[in-house]
């Protein structure tokens, strides 16, 4: 049983952790549970597997009417939670993160139902540090997670990745073709998550003529929610405005420099896509783990972090690192050497392990 969702963040590791252990033992039953009318009640049955909702959300972080329901949602969701268990009878339970994880392993932990953990963020939100207490085994993607969680249930093991990822230094050619680029530029690839990052397009929106004046080609991935506003810049030369990017691979190939949103699954491609990287971590996400996420990277000379509230020094920023060969090669160099290309077989691995001992 595995249980993740809320965002491709947590969506994503966890079809990846049931695609390894699916192809490791064909005859092996899967169950997702997820939140109702969240994201994961559509990816998951989408990537071939079942899924039961609970009615559960987050604890909103100001007043708000939404509150009073949440200790009905609560309880509902450990009732049911308990009945799917029963039912199910797994041999394990793995949480990825999302509102309906904590329930889950809540209750799996009471009936003790082997249980892990995979939490992607260099600071763990307020669910993982409480299920830490019980479940048997944690894998994380960053050192230093001991000042969260009990050191000897530790494993690090990184985040599960795109596995066309893993190879994509022969693909230049085939990525300049593919995107339509001019050869003698320099390629900026601009990502703000699948839905988009209002912050981010604005940025462009006030940059993208003094980019292009630079000698720099565009790749600019709106995300669905800014599509329509921003389409009418793929009409500039040197300019192609995404709503999504099918061919990541390609575009990560033909990259020379990337900006970026600071989600733990983002960081985890970047590290072994190997190109530098400026950060502009989301400042409305819980613990404000993007920024955290960024300065583990930042922190050992591996990328640049461009703060939200600082968005005014972006041109003085991007100038200094276009211009600059020698820190374009460390960059590349310090975040290739962060990267864990394997986590998703180390991850099955101790789940594998944490099944060997029932």
């Amino acid at each position: 049983m595995i249980s993740g969702g809320g965002t491709g963040g947590h969506i994503y590791p966890a079809i990846a952790i049931a695609n390894e252990l699916k192809k490791r033992n064909t005859t092996a039953n899967f169950l997702f549970v997820g939140a109702k009318d969240r994201m994961e009640m559509e990816k998951v049955p989408e990537a071939g597997y079942n899924i039961k909702g609970l009615w559960i959300s987050g604890l909103q972080r100001k007043l708000t009417l939404k509150n009073l329901a949440f200790p009905f949602k609560l309880i509902s969701s450990l009732w049911n939670a308990n009945k799917i268990i029963k039912k199910f009878k797994p041999n394990i339970v793995i949480g990825t993160g999302g509102f309906a994880s904590g329930p889950t392993l809540q209750m799996a932990n009471k009936k003790g139902v082997p249980t892990l953990v995979q939490e992607q963020n260099s600071y763990p939100g307020i669910t993982n540090k409480l299920l830490s207490k019980k479940v048997n085994t944690i894998c994380v993607a960053y050192d230093g997670l001991d000042r969260f969680f009990p050191e000897r249930k530790i494993v690090k093991t990184g985040n599960p990745v795109r596995q066309d990822l893993l190879e994509i230094s022969g693909k230049r050619e085939e990525a300049k073709q593919f995107f339509n680029l001019n050869a003698d530029q320099k390629t900026l690839l601009i990502l703000g998550g699948s839905l988009g990052a209002r912050a981010i397009n604005k940025l462009l929106e006030a940059n993208i003529q003094w980019l292009v004046d630079q000698k720099v080609h565009v790749l600019w991935q709106t995300g669905k929610l800014y599509y329509q506003e921003y389409k009418k810049f793929d009409d500039i030369a040197n300019v192609n405005v995404l709503e999504f990017i099918n061919r990541m691979d390609l575009a990560y190939a033909a990259a020379d420099m990337i900006i970026s949103r600071a989600g733990a699954g983002s960081i985890s491609e970047l590290c072994i896509v190997g190109k530098p990287v400026i950060f502009i971590p989301s400042p409305n996400v819980s613990e404000d783990h993007q920024t955290k996420n960024a300065m583990a990277v930042v922190d050992k000379n591996a990328a640049i972090i461009l703060k939200e509230s600082e968005l005014n020094n972006f041109r003085s920023v991007f100038n200094s690192l276009l211009n600059n060969e020698q820190q374009q090669r460390e960059l590349s160099i310090n975040i290739k050497q962060l990267a864990l290309p394997n986590a998703t077989e180390h991850i099955a691995d101790e789940v594998e392990k944490l099944i060997k001992t029932i």
